[in-house]
C-alpha cells in the first residue's frame, strides 16, 4: 500500500531535506526511523525539497509498505522515534499511483522579516534595522504574476528542464513587528524564493528601481539579482493536491 505521511519540522540543524552523503537531513532521518519501526528499509519520496536551514510548516511525503492496521498508534510510535524538531501531523493511505511531488498542484511558502530584536525569533525570522518602502515591495511583488521564466531567481547550474513557474499570488504584509511575504506557485527552483525576497528588499530599500526589477526578471541572470535572504527565515507552509486526491485521503 501507499502511504502519505504529514510533516513539519524546524530545519536548523539539518542540510535540507534531501538526503545527502556525509550530512544530516530530514528525508534521512525520517526514513531511519521509518525502517527501524517497520524493520525493512524505506524508502520515501517529499512533495519537495527545501535547503538547508528552511523551515515547513506543512510538507508531505509518501512511502509503500503492506497494511498497517493503526494508523493513529503507527503516527504515535513514529513521532517517539523521531527527534523533537521534527513532526509527524498525520498519516494516511491513498491510491498506489498518488505520488507526493508529481500529485502536488501548488506549493506557498512564507518568509518573515523581522522589524525589532526578538530572542524568541532569532531562530525563525531575518532581522533587519530599518523599515523598507512596503508599497513599493508589494507593486513589485505583483509584478511577479506577470512572468514565468525566473531563471534570475535560480541557483546557478541547477539541472532543471524549465526555469518556467506560474506564481499565482506574491504579497507582503506587515504584522506585529514583522513582514511577511507570501508566494505561491505550482513549482518553484532552487533558491528561488530567498533570492526573490532579497531582491524585493532591495526595492524597498530603494537600491533597486521597479524598472530594474523588470529588468533584472527578463536577464535571466542570477548575478543580477539581489542577496538570497537567510535561509532561517523561510517556511513551506502548504502543499496542495487536486480535490480528487484530497477525497482519497
Amino acid at each position: 500500500m501507499r502511504y502519505f505521511i504529514e510533516l513539519a519540522y524546524n530545519g536548523k540543524n539539518y542540510h535540507g531535506w534531501q538526503i545527502q552523503p556525509d550530512a544530516i537531513t530530514v528525508q534521512g532521518v525520517l526514513e531511519k526511523a521509518l525502517s527501524t519501526l517497520l524493520r525493512k528499509e524505506i524508502q520515501i519520496v517529499g512533495a519537495g525539497r527545501t535547503d538547508a536551514g528552511v523551515h515547513a510548516k506543512q510538507l508531505f511525503a509518501h512511502f509503500d509498505f503492506e497494511v498497517i492496521e493503526d494508523l493513529s498508534e503507527f503516527q504515535f510510535k513514529l513521532n517517539s522515534f523521531l527527534p523533537k524538531d521534527i513532526s509527524i501531523q498525520n498519516i494516511f493511505s491513498v491510491k498506489e499511483d498518488t505520488h507526493a511531488r508529481f500529485n502536488a498542484v501548488e506549493r506557498e511558502y512564507e518568509y518573515i522579516v523581522s522589524l525589532q530584536k526578538n530572542p524568541f525569533s532569532e531562530d525563525f525570522a531575518h532581522l533587519i534595522h530599518h523599515h523598507p518602502n512596503l508599497e513599493l515591495m508589494n507593486e513589485a511583488a505583483n509584478e511577479l504574476l506577470n512572468y514565468k521564466d525566473f531563471q534570475c531567481f535560480s541557483r546557478s547550474n541547477t539541472d532543471v528542464k524549465t526555469y518556467n513557474c506560474a506564481i499565482k499570488k506574491a504579497f507582503w504584509k506587515e504584522e506585529n513587528s514583522q513582514l511577511i511575504f507570501t508566494i505561491s506557485a505550482d513549482r518553484f527552483l532552487r533558491n528561488m524564493v530567498r533570492a526573490i525576497v532579497g531582491t524585493l528588499l532591495d526595492v524597498g530599500f530603494e537600491k533597486t528601481s521597479l524598472e530594474e526589477f523588470h529588468e533584472i526578471i527578463k536577464s535571466k541572470n542570477r548575478s543580477k539579482a539581489g542577496t538570497s535572504a537567510p535561509a532561517k527565515g523561510l517556511y513551506l507552509i502548504k502543499v496542495i493536491y487536486p480535490e480528487s486526491i484530497k477525497c482519497l485521503i
